[in-house]
């Protein structure tokens, strides 16, 4: 089903002259799941975000659907058990997004250990119980292990030997962040939601009995301003929620968000040698744990947890988030000998989490008109629970929370909508059970998704792409990936462009609302990411191709070139490197 700029137009009339049963406000993976249920419950959904769908704190991730096993430290049993249910679900509904890549957890005699070899053992074989890693289930090949220190460095020769006892080995799993938001998208547009990127929530509209029932938005495209109602609104913009609450003159009272920002450096495979997800303490007193991760070629680290007061649409990587991380991973791999000059890429984004309220407090940075919750805590010890709360006047608001947690989320806000609905307007609905409804591009066995997703990618050089080109198609669109064949049987490679890629775009233009270069090369793939050997020549390409498509004058491209310019500048850290 066409998702596009034209569909954008239609529905932008439609958002118009229509009532909604249901608005919503933030297409993060939060909003996403709030609309895929609803569109599945067969209510009339809108879907609106300021900027692309996902650009936020949900393409910012550590790109991992974590299990927790560090909650076991503590004994929150319960917390690990409903993470790793959950992962469980998350992979039987995105499979292709969602895929097994098991972690390994060095031990060191040191202050502050989270485990001892013994400690780390009980708390794996709980953690396998707990997902069900046992007997005749296809994940027993994923059963923990230990290995002694000989083993360890064996698999893991770049690793600080001091100290180190050995290493546990338990059942993660890695993430495409920013897809997994588009497809929950996709599949509530193909279920009937109106979903629209670039339109601003500027004011939140009410009835004669001061009852929420629109919102007034900015279309960041075209520069009009108009309105939107619905029955039920409900605010699930993360870091923005105290913004969109702000925008709601008739109840907005104090912030209920105390924003973090998350750091991640990415380095060539060759400087930081990782032959799977490590985690380990970062050695100092903030009590944060640190990934380093191999994905294409590449090796990613992170992350950072520091209050965040700036601009929420822009966070930037600073020079003290580099050197804590470089700090540290030098440390724990001595003969790396990372600098800044060896970062490739970078990310930052910023974690709505919830604070406890406290009586009288708020405050609004001047630049941004943030709202921020004061605390004398550390980041790392601030909630990472959601809250979903209704204000007098109607409005719902769903924040805080993970990745993980995100159709969780959704089911309990989707109770919370349809009771209102039956209530106040005498609507109907039934819920689906959200654990089954596939995502856009899930449609194959999750139980043997490794071979399926081979099977695809055969396809796909069936169809006359290369075998690199077909397996990285299959590994990110999954199922839909037979749609991208379809396209390259019929095309040509555009210039600077392999096959493969001239269709997947050609597909990501008409099927994935892919607007602007950054869309594609950011969020839809990984190219500014992960790919930095190859991003010059691709990026051409790309912009000449989205620029014959969309017909866009020398303005137009100009500026789009410009953003894309300072996209990859910002992410590869030209202005710190210039200043070292």
């Amino acid at each position: 089903m066409a998702f596009s700029i034209k569909t954008r137009e239609e529905e932008i009339e439609r958002l118009k002259n229509e009532k909604l049963d249901l608005l919503v406000i933030g297409g993060g993976i939060t909003g996403a799941g709030v609309a895929l249920q609803a569109s599945a419950a067969k209510m009339k959904t809108g879907l609106i975000d300021m900027q692309d769908f996902g650009s936020g704190t949900s393409s910012r991730s550590t790109r991992l659907v974590h299990g927790g096993i560090r909650y076991l430290k503590t004994f929150d049993v319960q917390v690990v058990s409903d993470t790793v249910k959950e992962r469980a679900v998350i992979q039987h509904i995105a499979p292709h997004m969602t895929q097994p890549d098991p972690m390994i957890l060095p031990i060191y005699d040191e202050p502050g250990a989270a485990f001892t070899m013994f400690s780390v053992k009980v708390a794996m074989d709980l953690y396998d119980h707990l997902a069900g890693i046992e007997g005749d289930s296809p994940l027993t090949k994923y059963a923990n292990y230990t290995m002694d220190k000989e083993e360890t460095l064996k698999r893991e020769p770049q690793l600080n030997s001091k100290n180190l006892l050995g290493a546990g080995v338990y059942l993660d799993y890695q993430n495409n962040d920013s897809r997994l938001v588009l497809e929950n998208v996709k599949k509530a547009h193909e279920l009937g939601c109106l979903a629209v990127s670039r339109l601003k929530c500027v004011e939140i509209l009410h009835d004669d009995q001061k009852q929420a029932n629109g919102v007034r938005v900015h279309d960041n495209l075209t520069g009009e301003d108009f309105e939107i109602h619905a029955d039920v609104i409900i605010n699930t913009s993360g870091p923005w929620s105290d913004l969109v609450r702000q925008s709601d003159k008739e109840v907005y009272k104090k912030p209920r968000l105390r924003p973090t920002k998350g750091v991640h450096l990415v380095v060539d495979q060759s400087r930081l040698t990782v032959p799977q997800p490590t985690y380990f303490g970062s050695g100092t007193d903030d009590g944060r744990m640190i990934f380093t991760i191999p994905r294409e070629g590449k090796t990613y680290f992170g992350t950072t947890d520091t209050d965040f007061r700036g601009d929420y649409a822009h966070p930037t990587v600073e020079q003290g988030d580099v050197d804590y991380l470089l700090s540290i991973i030098n440390k724990k791999y001595p003969s790396a000998h990372l600098t800044i000059d060896d970062v490739e890429a970078s990310w930052a984004g910023v974690r709505p989490l919830i604070e406890v309220e406290v009586e009288g407090n708020e405050a609004a940075d001047a630049a941004t008109g943030a709202s921020v919750s004061d605390s004398t805590s550390a980041p790392s010890a601030v909630s990472r629970g959601s809250s979903l709360t209704e204000a007098e006047d109607g409005l719902i608001t769903l924040a805080g929370g993970k990745l993980t947690d995100y159709r969780i989320m959704a089911n309990g806000a989707m109770e919370k909508i349809l009771e209102k609905l039956h209530d106040k307007f005498s609507k109907n609905f039934t819920l689906q059970d959200s654990a089954e409804i596939k995502v856009a591009g899930g449609d194959f066995d999750s139980d043997n998704a490794e071979e399926e997703l081979a099977r695809i990618a055969k396809e796909g050089e069936e169809a006359g792409l290369s075998k690199a080109d077909a397996t990285e198609i299959a590994n990110l669109f999954g199922s839909e990936a037979e749609q991208i064949y379809d396209y390259a049987r019929t095309i040509k490679p555009a210039d600077g462009l392999s096959l493969g890629e001239t269709a997947a775009l050609d597909y990501s233009l008409a099927e994935e609302m892919t607007l602007t270069p950054v869309d594609y090369l950011l969020r839809r793939t990984y190219h500014i990411l992960f790919k930095s050997d190859t991003l010059n020549e691709v990026k051409t390409g790309v912009v000449n191709h989205m620029a014959d498509y969309y017909g866009w004058d020398k303005v137009q491209r100009e500026e789009y070139e410009t953003e894309l310019r300072n996209e990859i500048e910002e992410s590869r850290l030209k202005d710190l490197k210039s200043k070292n």
